[in-house]
C-alpha cells in the first residue's frame, strides 16, 4: 500500500496451513475469481492498517453471502496513483529487479507497434536486464490474507504469459525466454503459500490461443511448484474493461491449451458466451474439473436466483453435473459498485442453492 510499512502479526505458518482445507459438500462449491471494489474508506486513507481491515471485511462480506472459496479481494494490489487496471499487471511487474518501469516517448510508441497490444498505451515495464524477484513477497501478502480470512480462502497470480505480453522487452528479445523467466519467479513465489487454492489468471491467451503451448508450459511451472493440500486454478477470460470485451476468441481454440494444464480445475467465463462455446466444452478431457461463470460481471442488473440456477443446468446439460465442480462470476468485480457486487454474490449462492435443491422454502 504504497509507503506504508509492514506491520501484520506473525502468525505461525503451520496454523495458518491448518485452516486452509475445502470443504467437501456441496458438491457444487461457490468462489469468487479475485478482486473485490476498492472500498472508498481504503481509497481515500490508505494504511496497513487500513488493508488489513478491509480485507477483512472482503472475507466476511462474501462468507455472509455464503461463498464456499472465497478471495482477499486483491486489495493488497491498490495503488491509489495507478488503479485503473486494479494491479493485475503492475503489482508483479514493478517490484522486480531488472525492469524500468519509467518511460518515455520512444519505448511507448516502440510497444505499440507490438502485436496484439493495442488496447494497452504503453508497457507496464521496460525489461534491461536479467529478471529477478527483487521486491517481490507473495508470500507476505498471502499470509496478511490468511490471518484474518477465517477459513479458506483463494489467492490469485497473474499468469506469466500475461505478464510478458505487457513488458517491452529489451533484455531477452524473445517472448518465450522471458515468460519462462517471469515463471521461474513466479514458481518461487507460490512455494508453501498459506491458501487452499492458488489460481492463475490469463486473459490475453483467449484472444492468442496460437501461443498455447509457451502459455501452458508457464503456467504448469507455477502449478506445479504448490505445497499440498494447496490446489492450483487457471482462470480464463476474455478481458473486461468497463464491460467491454478485449480479446477476441473462442473456447473450442484454447481446448489444447486446457488439456495440456497440470491444474485441479479451470475458472471459465461463460455467463455471455455463444452456444459454440457450451459445445466445445463438452470436447474438454473428463479429468479436467470445470468452473462454471454464471454471474456476468460486464453489466449491472443483478441475476435473480432463478437464471443463476438456469445457467447451471444449462451448464450440467452439456457438460455433466458431475463435471462441475465450481460456479461464479465470469471474471472480478472490480469495476462494479459493492452495493451490486455483494447482490450478486448472494443471488449466486441462492441460485446454486436452488439448482441443488436446497433453497429454502
Amino acid at each position: 500500500m504504497g509507503a506504508a510499512q509492514h506491520s501484520s502479526p506473525q502468525i505461525p505458518q503451520d496454523s495458518l496451513h491448518a485452516t486452509q482445507i475445502l470443504p467437501k459438500e456441496p458438491p457444487i462449491l461457490t468462489t469468487t475469481v479475485g478482486s473485490y471494489p476498492i472500498p472508498d474508506w481504503l481509497a481515500a486513507l490508505p494504511s496497513e492498517d487500513a488493508l488489513r481491515d478491509a480485507t477483512r471485511v472482503v472475507f466476511s462480506t462474501q462468507r455472509e453471502a455464503g461463498i464456499d472459496l472465497p478471495t482477499d479481494g486483491e486489495l493488497y494490489r491498490f495503488d491509489v496513483n495507478h488503479p485503473d487496471t486494479n494491479g493485475m499487471i503492475d503489482y508483479f511487474v514493478r517490484p522486480l529487479r531488472g525492469v524500468r518501469t519509467r518511460l518515455g516517448r520512444a519505448e511507448r510508441e516502440e510497444f505499440a507497434r507490438q502485436h496484439g497490444m493495442q488496447f494497452r498505451a504503453k508497457p507496464a515495464g521496460v525489461v534491461e536486464g536479467p529478471l529477478e524477484p527483487g521486491a517481490l513477497d507473495l508470500f507476505w501478502d498471502c499470509q496478511r490474507a490468511a490471518a484474518v480470512a477465517q477459513g479458506p480462502f483463494k489467492f490469485t497470480v497473474t499468469s506469466p504469459y500475461m505478464l510478458a505480453k505487457t513488458l517491452l522487452d529489451q533484455h531477452y528479445r524473445d517472448l518465450g525466454a522471458l515468460t519462462m523467466a517471469l515463471a521461474g519467479i513466479l514458481a518461487e513465489q507460490v512455494r508453501d503459500l498459506p491458501c487452499a487454492c492458488v489460481q492463475v489468471d490469463e486473459a490475453n491467451l483467449p484472444g492468442h490461443p496460437e501461443d498455447h503451448q509457451l502459455a501452458a508450459k508457464a503456467i504448469n511451472l507455477i502449478l506445479d511448484s504448490l505445497s499440498p493440500p494447496t490446489i492450483g486454478a487457471v482462470h480464463l477470460c476474455f478481458g473486461n474493461y468497463g464491460g467491454q470485451v478485449v480479446q477476441r476468441g473462442t473456447w473450442r481454440g484454447l481446448l489444447e491449451f486446457l488439456h495440456a494444464l497440470h491444474a485441479d480445475h479451470v475458472v471459465l467465463e461463460l455467463a455471455r458466451r455463444p452456444e459454440e462455446d457450451w459445445l466445445a466444452l463438452q470436447e474438454i478431457a473428463p479429468h479436467i474439473r470445470l468452473g462454471i461463470g454464471v454471474i456476468d460481471i460486464k453489466e449491472n442488473p443483478v441475476e435473480s436466483p432463478q437464471i443463476v440456477a438456469q445457467r447451471i443446468e444449462r451448464a450440467a446439460q452439456r457438460v455433466g453435473p458431475e463435471r462441475i465442480a465450481f460456479v461464479h462470476p465470469d471474471c472480478g468485480f472490480w469495476m462494479l459498485k459493492r452495493s451490486v457486487a455483494d447482490r450478486k454474490m448472494a443471488a449466486l449462492v441462492e441460485g446454486r442453492n436452488l439448482y441443488l435443491g436446497t433453497a429454502a422454502v
